[in-house]
């Protein structure tokens, strides 16, 4: 599987840390201790800045004098566009419009020190960058978990960001709970509760990094709700054919199998879908994670089979379509949410769910 991560020729190392974790591929740099944000943009080779350059473009011109024709080239800048460039290497990232705003790799980090008023806070855990430099991410660890159930199922807290700097994409900040047990990412979006803030890297991109940590506060209401919401799922017991048919449900890629499955018609269900139902209902039957007293014939446990079926089963072409997958609104995070609302109306209705128009 491809790493995509940025090796800087400057430094002879890869654009990646992580704390304690064995770093990507074996890339990067793994260190002891939890950084300040100043220690792990440099730990993650993120230290260098974007600047903003014309892009200028060659046309020949012919000058007849008395004994030849002279070809002469000239410069000519191109309006309203601009180059990114890593000041560091010179190299080019993308190419912008004039209202693109740069925001520097040391201003995200300031976006997470603000989110919890210091550095003594939080917790920075992974960050890296891809390609050229042109992305960069970043996930930190906040205080506190959520618990399901009296023992171990524990879930831990983190936001995350992505930015580039190619003109790609917003500025991306996640609140993404991780369930500890088997690492899955548990993609959830409450009714008029977002998990997510995205930014447009426009000229007043960077007061609103600075804002964003006033509504990622929500995040602990959200984590507050969804530990409510796990634990009452953990009391709610399924059968493996429910389950099987939640899953099923939540991983069907369009209306026409939707169809099939409502009037039975395995035969005309794709090999590959019932293959994927399979593989995400083996990872329920014998993950040892869902062999818990909190997942184990639970619908909780149905739930996390769907998320931990694209964390720990699927297989992608690099980590960068994982990435983009479940965390930066792929098929995994679509998908898990939609296991998400199978399984919050499951709790409400019972299997009525299933009988679905």
């Amino acid at each position: 599987m491809a790493h995509n991560l940025n090796f800087n020729e400057r430094t002879g190392r890869y654009s990646f840390f992580s704390v304690q974790e064995k770093a990507w591929h074996g890339l990067g740099q793994i260190v002891k201790d939890y950084p300040t944000s100043s220690e792990a943009i440099q730990h993650a080779g993120l230290d260098y800045e974007v600047i903003k350059s014309p892009i200028l473009t060659k046309v020949s011109s012919f000058v007849k004098n008395t004994n030849a024709t002279e070809i002469r080239d000239n410069e000519l800048e191109v309006p309203n566009y601009f180059a990114t460039i890593r000041n560091d290497n010179n190299t080019v990232l993308g190419v912008v419009g004039k209202d693109y705003h740069i925001v520097q790799n040391r201003e995200a980090f300031s976006f997470f020190d603000s989110i919890v008023g210091g550095t003594e806070g939080i917790m920075y855990e992974t960050a890296g960058a891809l390609g050229n430099g042109e992305r960069i991410f970043i996930t930190a660890k906040l205080p506190d978990y959520i618990r399901v159930g009296t023992g171990d199922d524990v879930t831990e807290k983190y936001i995350f960001l992505t930015t580039s700097h190619d003109g790609s994409g917003s500025i991306t900040a996640a609140f993404t709970p991780v369930r500890i047990v088997c690492q899955n990412t548990l993609n959830a979006s409450l009714r008029n509760m977002s998990n997510v803030v995205r930014i447009r890297h426009t000229s007043g991109a960077k007061q609103r990094l600075d804002n964003a940590h006033k509504v990622m506060g929500l995040a602990n209401e959200f984590s507050n709700q969804l530990e409510g919401i796990f634990n009452e799922w953990a009391k709610v017991r399924v059968n493996d054919n429910e389950a099987k048919k939640l899953i099923q449900l939540a991983l069907c890629p369009n209306k026409e199998t939707l169809q099939h499955i409502k009037n039975g018609n395995e035969d005309e269900i794709s090999t590959v879908f019932k293959n994927t139902v399979e593989d995400a209902f083996a990872y329920a039957m014998t993950s040892d994670s869902q062999q818990m007293e909190t997942t184990k014939g639970t619908l909780f446990g149905a739930y996390n089979a769907v998320t931990g079926y694209y964390q720990n089963v699927r297989s992608y072409k690099d980590n960068e379509a994982k990435l983009q997958s479940i965390i930066l609104g792929g098929t995994a995070q679509i998908k898990s949410q939609k296991a998400f609302e199978l399984c919050a109306s499951f709790q409400k209705i019972g299997t009525e769910v299933f009988n679905f128009k």
